[in-house]
């Protein structure tokens, strides 16, 4: 269990109320979500430049100390992630703290692979040598990463032009893991995917919201507008989160869907529907 925070925006924007000081901010879905459970394990930020992404992580809860909004309180950008963490597989560790990446790649997780520890060699021998030599932490989260970009590595898929059909595969190959392996227990796998340019992920299994907004407007929290816009081009920003978190009219992702944000800021989704209950063997994707 986690909570995801995904943004994505036509022009640089202040994210800060959202993440510090809506009703229902991130920070305050790290002491407790909607649900009464704290995700106090951990907290990152991803933000993005023309030079790539920065990340800011800490092993500890988002509410302790200043840390996290004070990297709120920076995050000015197109394109954020970010996420709160509640562990269920791996310790509250640095090295199993959210987001992961690798080079302009950024990934972030809620949810759980089920029977990991039998699932986790399968992966790490479907993975190239050096993402298996990457892995610094024991999530299943880091694992899927890796195995991600192994797939990309051999050619098997090719996000930078089709990410959410990369993020489809990826789905049905830990799906099926999940099903063979734990066939009584539910698959955990909201993602967040972004190289930077594009971010996509998927919602299955856990809770997942979005809204649209188009348009420049006066913050519902401080009353001011979150950018320098240009007058010569329409604003649209999209936020993705794991539970609404201002007063704005949230719409849910269907469970079962891949999602992606396009260069004008809209979302596309595609279900996906549950797995068949089928054997395979993973990387045979002819």
């Amino acid at each position: 269990m986690c909570r995801l925070y995904g943004f994505f925006a036509t022009e640089p924007t202040k994210v800060e109320c959202t993440l510090v000081h809506a009703q229902n901010a991130l920070i305050a879905q790290s002491r407790s979500d909607l649900s009464g459970n704290d995700h106090s394990h951990g907290w990152g930020v991803a933000t993005f430049d023309e030079a790539g992404p920065e990340i800011q992580r800490q092993a500890w809860a988002a509410y302790h100390g200043e840390h996290f909004a004070r990297a709120a309180a920076k995050a000015y950008s197109r394109l954020v992630i970010a996420h709160v963490r509640r562990a269920t597989v791996g310790g509250a560790a640095m090295e199993n703290t959210h987001p992961f990446s690798d080079g302009h790649w950024v990934f972030a997780h809620n949810g759980t692979v089920p029977n990991f520890d039998k699932i986790r060699p399968i992966l790490i021998d479907q993975m190239s040598d050096r993402h298996r030599k990457a892995i610094e932490g024991q999530t299943d989260s880091e694992h899927v990463f890796r195995y991600f970009l192994s797939m990309q590595d051999s050619g098997i898929i090719d996000p930078q032009s089709d990410l959410q059909g990369a993020i489809e595969i990826l789905v049905h190959d830990i799906s099926m893991l999940a099903e063979r392996h734990a066939p009584q227990k539910k698959l955990g796998l909201n993602m967040m995917l972004t190289d930077g340019r594009q971010l996509a992920g998927s919602r299955i299994n856990r809770s997942l919201y979005y809204v649209d907004r188009k348009g420049v407007y006066d913050c519902e929290i401080c009353g001011f507008p979150h950018i320098h816009h240009d007058p010569r081009h329409e604003y649209r920003a999209t936020v993705i989160a794991s539970e609404p978190v201002t007063h704005e009219q949230w719409i849910e992702i269907p469970n079962h869907s891949i999602w992606a944000m396009n260069h004008t800021c809209g979302l596309a989704i595609e279900n996906i529907g549950q797995p068949a209950k089928t054997d395979v063997v993973l990387n045979n994707h002819n």
